[in-house]
């Protein structure tokens, strides 16, 4: 079925490009008539004849004054190309331009230096070919940036990002695949989401960041192999945060895979000194759903924490060989857990929160929900509320303060849902 659909398929997609290009191309001979476009957006396949797309981009820019322009290119239905711009670049004129927002998707990347007004900068599915100096250019050589994005980038070298000039001031990686990213100086950045892409960070690299959005799954993709890799790979949280900003102020953070791979260190060290909120989402069931409190004890100052966890029918995971702590929060007020099934583990962490931090008055245990992202560094926590007796409720309150030190005081505002 699918060989006799995949002609077909190709067929229709030249002729709508076919159509557009007639369209483009008796809009740039209409000539110029003094209009002036704000915003372009343009979807298009790569293919022999995209010539006058290029000129049309160019005319936008050139002669519309463009201030936001997208141009993604599409390959035909399983082939591989990408689209190329004339070796000039976008436009003929760059310097004159008024373009502050490009995106630019399944492209050969176009010099971008001479654009003085962009400050807003998305690459989206570059293609395996580019090269790591046409990406340490955007950072180094176009230092007006503030706004970076890169979506589904690929590049067979490791990238090193040493921008000290730089304005950056968010900077997103979304399922980028690189030998790795290494983040050496970018230090205006304040907005920082690693999303399934790999970044190490060199000492003192992202000073003022405060915003962090962590999501990593190991593991996964790798079948009946994925339990034998994470059993091997063990990962300690100074690994991720040893050398980051200690201004961060939220953090999401994302750690997934068929199997933890996350271990305690063996003394725990304050890598998030001023961290006030802390969403920790998608803890799969089967984890030892205690692991959060490693975050805890690295962070004095935490306000509000949040916890999601993900059902799942795996079969428990082994558990952290935790050791005897002396911890005392101060600053924890509020904690909240979505996906509270009262196991075990799940059951540990919130006897652990409520028997070292002497400041909680907020504890909200909901069976079912999940979490709403806002933007990549703030969230809503979403709820079904579920009615319990009070005979419910008195048990697992006895269940939780049961070991519990004599010292700790139940939360004023204990919500069961």
């Amino acid at each position: 079925m699918e060989k006799e659909v995949r002609p077909n398929i190709r067929r229709f997609e030249r002729r709508a490009m076919h159509s557009l290009v007639r369209s483009v191309e008796s809009f740039l001979d209409a000539g110029d008539d003094g209009r002036r476009v704000n915003r372009l957006r343009l979807e298009f396949f790569t293919t022999h004849n995209t010539g006058c797309i290029n000129r049309f981009l160019a005319k936008a820019i050139d002669a519309l004054g463009a201030v936001s322009l997208e141009a993604v290119a599409k390959p035909i239905h399983r082939e591989r190309k990408v689209h190329t711009f004339p070796s000039h670049g976008l436009c003929e004129e760059p310097r004159a331009s008024r373009l502050r927002s490009l995106k630019l998707g399944g492209c050969v990347l176009p010099p971008l230096h001479e654009y003085s007004s962009l400050s807003t900068l998305v690459l989206q599915d570059m293609p395996e070919s580019t090269p790591e100096a046409a990406y340490e250019g955007v950072f180094t050589s176009c230092p007006q940036l503030q706004v970076l994005h890169l979506i589904s980038c690929q590049s067979t070298d490791q990238i090193v990002v040493d921008a000290r000039r730089s304005h950056i001031r968010e900077l997103v990686l979304d399922k980028c695949e690189f030998m790795r990213l290494c983040m050496r100086a970018l230090p205006c950045l304040e907005r920082l989401a690693s999303l399934g892409t790999r970044v190490l960070f060199e000492s003192a690299s992202v000073p003022c960041l405060r915003q962090y959005n962590l999501t990593l799954a190991l593991g996964d993709g790798l079948g009946q192999y994925g339990h034998v890799f994470v059993k091997i790979l063990k990962a300690r949280l100074g690994l991720f945060f040893r050398h980051t900003s200690w201004e961060i102020t939220n953090l999401v953070i994302r750690f997934t895979g068929p199997g933890r791979w996350i271990v305690p260190a063996s003394s725990p060290a304050t890598f998030l000194p001023n961290l006030r909120r802390l969403l920790v989402a998608d803890v799969p069931s089967f984890w030892d759903v205690l692991w959060p409190r490693l975050l805890l004890e690295t962070a004095p100052s935490l306000h509000t924490l949040h916890v999601h966890v993900a059902p799942s029918l795996e079969e428990p995971d082994d558990e952290i060989p935790w050791q005897p702590t002396m911890l005392r929060h101060d600053h924890l007020k509020e904690f909240v857990m979505v996906g509270f099934q009262a196991m075990e583990s799940q059951l540990y962490l919130v006897k652990f929160v409520v028997g070292v931090c002497a400041a909680l008055c907020h504890v909200a245990l909901f069976k079912d929900g999940h979490v709403r992202d806002k933007g990549h560094w703030d969230w809503e926590l979403v709820t079904e509320q579920h009615s319990w007796t009070l005979e419910e409720k008195g048990a697992m309150l006895n269940q939780i303060m049961y070991g519990v030190s004599s010292s700790s005081i139940v939360p004023s505002q204990l919500v069961f849902g």
